[in-house]
């Protein structure tokens, strides 16, 4: 059976040379098992030519010519153009079919290029980040902190800086957050609320403190910019979106780029601020002894989006302990005016 059922029965004439300086005879053709089997008019088979290893000698010409191999001396002419195409058609068929030297090492090579590729894209930044966390000591996280506020102060304004106002946010801040933040900042304008930064500091806008009535709003918005961050460190969330050139360049030389900085500096007070889970913040509220009303309606008038805050406040009903004294927070209100 030949490599192509169709040409099981194809038989022809054709014109074969033994060699060169060979007698030119007519033969007859017919296909075998992947051969071309050349048979003289008594019906002897003379030769057999492997299908795949038969070349070509003049592409496109005819009539056509064809030879056994790439150094046979043998030759064939043929001019009936069906049997041409056959034999065009069944050598390139099993050509197909055979074992390709060299292919599963290809598979094989391609295989491991490609799970190097995932690895590299899919792992790596991954565990990149994960060891830089592991070695980067905390002075360095206070220095990357204060070098994007620098940058964010030049979109909001200046730290609000008063003697009275800032002794008052520093007690306010011990009071509810403990040693948990390094420092707290307020400024002018800027976050929706309160921001963490890498190395414990903390930054407020203002309107907390002006546009609200008591400590208890201010220290709302602490308690949930603590929790975010325990979620999210916010020196992971920094290596995670500056990328993996900026993180290996921390590892490598202890630094980062101004521009990197500047970058993410931007990139922090475009995004929206995100919103802790309410149950999560609950448990803080009730640790720190706040109430968790006022925060909720300063997060949202109507209550509606906050309401497991306000139905489940800690103070629900009661008093809730004074923050800091009366005196404290009007240097507190009073902390930008200056």
């Amino acid at each position: 059976m030949t490599a192509l059922k169709e040409y099981d029965r194809l038989e022809s004439t054709g014109i074969w040379r033994e060699s060169p300086d060979a007698q030119r005879r007519d033969v007859l053709l017919s296909f075998g098992d992947a051969t071309l089997i050349i048979r003289d008019k008594t019906d002897t088979a003379l030769a057999h030519w492997s299908l795949p290893a038969i070349e070509r000698l003049n592409p496109g010409a005819r009539p056509a010519l064809f030879r056994p191999g790439p150094d046979a001396g043998e030759e064939l002419e043929l001019d009936d153009a069906t049997l041409i195409d056959a034999i065009e058609k069944i050598r390139k068929t099993v050509a197909r079919r055979r074992p390709h030297r060299g292919r599963l090492r290809l598979y094989i090579f391609t295989g491991l290029i490609a799970a190097i590729g995932a690895l590299g894209y899919f792992w790596l930044p991954g565990a990149l980040v994960r060891h830089t966390l592991t070695v980067v000591p905390d002075s360095k996280r206070l220095a990357i902190g204060s070098d994007l506020l620098t940058h964010m102060t030049r979109l909001t304004g200046d730290t609000c800086q008063s003697s009275l106002g800032s002794a008052a946010l520093a007690r306010l801040k011990a009071r509810v957050l403990g040693d948990a933040v390094r420092k707290a900042y307020i400024v002018p304008s800027g976050p929706n609320g309160a921001l963490y930064l890498p190395g414990g500091l903390l930054l407020l806008n203002s309107s907390v403190v002006e546009d609200h009535d008591d400590a208890d709003v201010v220290a709302g918005y602490m308690l949930a910019a603590a929790e975010q961050a325990s979620l999210n460190d916010p020196m992971e969330q920094f290596l995670r979106d500056v990328g993996a050139s900026a993180t290996l360049h921390l590892l490598t030389s202890g630094q980062v780029e101004d521009d990197v900085l500047k970058d993410y500096a931007e990139t922090l007070m475009a995004a929206p601020t995100p919103r802790p889970n309410a149950s999560l913040l609950l448990d803080r509220f009730a640790t720190a002894k706040v109430a968790s009303s006022p925060y909720a309606y300063a997060v949202d008038v109507t209550g509606e989006s906050t309401l497991e805050l306000i139905e489940a406040d800690p103070y629900r009903g009661i008093e809730a302990p004074r923050l800091i004294s009366d005196g404290d927070w009007i240097s507190l209100q009073d902390i930008c005016a200056e």
